[in-house]
């Protein structure tokens, strides 16, 4: 019997795969005109999404800083990726933006965000917008020439009822659920010993592109994750709590310049790289990076540090890292003063988080979906 693995199914190209229209039209809504929007548009659309997140009872609150983000980014093309409809007083109604990310190996994936102001309902705006940035995301993939599976994704609360069915009749599938979980920091944190070399550590800028390298090796094996290069890496950290970040660091294993002399750590082609820190420095095993979102604390009832990225090596696995980083997350939140620790799961995630988290008393506050069109 035969042991190899079965061949893969041959892809078409990506620009037959994908069907990106030639030209996009304009969503005609009376009483709006298009754009696209431009940096100066960050403090109206703040107040759009503010708007849109009281009205649709979202359980967060975007700031002005993460509006801003969505026009950051070199690979970034805001005069062709984002939309505005304004109403006749110049104000914010409606808007779409498109992104991508640059280092995408195995699925190159564009993801699709917008909003329309609650008194504008009704009118078919939500469903041209997405039209309009499904035929944008489609003419993204078409031009990136990556020939890989690729993927429209956007993400939807669970409870948002209106929105869902709008990604559903848009011809969007359902295909990932997460969960955010809470753990009450009045509790006891469990202090965990770790041996062999380890040590836990607080983040450091010195140590941040090693942790960059930990977390590509640590998600390849995860659904949906792909390589985060330097640029995308350091994206989107205006709620970012350095103060609340820690690294778990092997002070045993040899750094490159003890293997070869260089300085240099050369990455795989999928953005990887092997378990090597920066030269004389130690190797990053696995690390917990956190954000602070005060604005969200109203809405919520109270005050939170929330576990962005939590990550080990895969050659780690199996020591107690990832337990040892949360309860030092914790500790660290416990800190500064907040009341909950905050994270969020997919529910189908392989690796026993799920046991982990339970057996810390995380506990489920709220959810949330991907839906995507797989091409």
């Amino acid at each position: 019997m035969s042991t190899e693995p079965p061949t893969p199914p041959t892809l078409a190209p990506i620009a037959e795969r994908v069907a990106a229209p030639a030209h996009l039209p304009l969503p005609e809504v009376d009483g709006l005109v298009w754009r696209s929007l431009t940096l100066a548009d960050a403090p109206a659309l703040f107040g759009l999404t503010a708007a849109v997140e009281e009205h649709d009872q979202h359980p967060f609150r975007t700031s002005l800083e993460e509006t801003e983000e969505m026009f950051e980014g070199e690979w970034r093309d805001l005069a062709r990726d984002t939309l505005v409809g304004l109403d006749a007083d110049g104000e914010p109604r409606a808007y779409a933006s498109v992104d991508t990310r640059p280092g995408d190996a195995s699925v190159v994936r564009a993801f699709v965000q917008g909003a329309v102001h609650p008194r504008w309902r009704g009118r078919g705006v939500g469903r041209q917008v997405l039209a309009w940035s499904t035929g944008r995301a489609r003419q993204l993939l078409a031009a990136s020439g990556k020939e890989l599976p690729a993927r429209i994704a956007g993400y939807v609360q669970d409870d948002d009822v209106s929105e869902c069915r709008l990604f559903e009749a848009a011809g969007y599938t359902a295909n990932r659920y997460y969960s955010t979980l809470r753990r009450d920091l009045s509790l006891p944190v469990p202090e965990v010993a770790l041996g062999g070399g380890l040590r836990v550590v607080p983040w450091s800028p010195e140590l941040d592109e090693a942790t960059r390298l930990a977390h590509n090796d640590a998600f390849r094996d995860h659904w949906g994750s792909e390589p985060a290069t330097p640029e995308s890496w350091e994206h989107g950290r205006s709620m970012f709590a350095p103060e609340w970040s820690v690294l778990v660091v092997d002070d045993v294993a040899p750094a490159p310049g003890a293997v070869d002399g260089s300085e240099s750590v050369s990455e795989t082609p999928d953005g990887a790289a092997p378990a090597l820190s920066t030269a004389g420095g130690p190797v990053v095993a696995g690390y917990l990076l956190s954000g602070r979102y005060e604005q969200d604390w109203p809405v919520a009832g109270y005050s939170s540090g929330y576990t962005e990225t939590l990550g080990v090596r895969r050659e780690y696995r199996g020591r107690r890292i990832a337990l040892a980083l949360l309860s030092a997350g914790m500790a660290a939140y416990q800190a500064g003063g907040v009341e909950y620790a905050e994270l969020d799961v997919d529910t189908e995630n392989p690796s026993g988080a799920h046991g982990l988290y339970a057996s810390l008393g995380y506990e489920k506050k709220d959810g949330s979906r991907m839906y995507s069109i797989e091409l």
